[in-house]
């Protein structure tokens, strides 16, 4: 597995989306897992000063959806999220956050993931459960 190659392309894709506009990058792949990073600062803050839920959602369901990838014919297949549940922990005013997602399940047309989001001192700030659809491009 060329993981310099994987996460470069990944990062290539995420160009002119929500993601870039988060900063979200990927930083780490393995067989079974897939880590992005995203800053905490004020462009992902509620009004209170704190991590928005929503923001740590798009992560978790970023990374998340990228790592279906691995797992599909990208030719003749593409994924969809169609279920997010997530958990806040802890709160965050600024730093990074890391979310990794690890394969639950992975059939012919679903995946679930289980993506956990830690800050830089390893704590728990979120857990997410994501669900996939495996669909075939026409």
């Amino acid at each position: 597995m060329n993981t310099t190659a994987i996460l470069k392309a990944f990062n290539e894709a995420s160009k002119n989306t929500l993601m870039e506009t988060l900063d979200i990058e990927y930083v780490a792949v393995g067989n079974d897992f897939l880590t992005a990073k995203m800053p905490v600062n004020s462009k992902v803050h509620q009004p209170y000063g704190q991590l928005h839920g929503g923001a740590t959602a798009a992560l978790a369901e970023s990374v998340g959806s990228a790592a279906s990838n691995f797992f599909i014919d990208s030719k003749s297949q593409f994924v969809n999220g169609i279920q997010l549940s997530i958990n806040h922990i802890k709160s965050k005013k600024q730093g990074v956050v890391f979310a990794t997602a690890k394969n639950i399940h992975k059939g012919k047309s679903t995946h679930l993931w289980e993506v956990t989001i830690v800050d830089e001192n390893d704590d728990l700030i979120s857990v997410a459960k994501m669900t996939n659809i495996v669909l075939t491009k026409k």
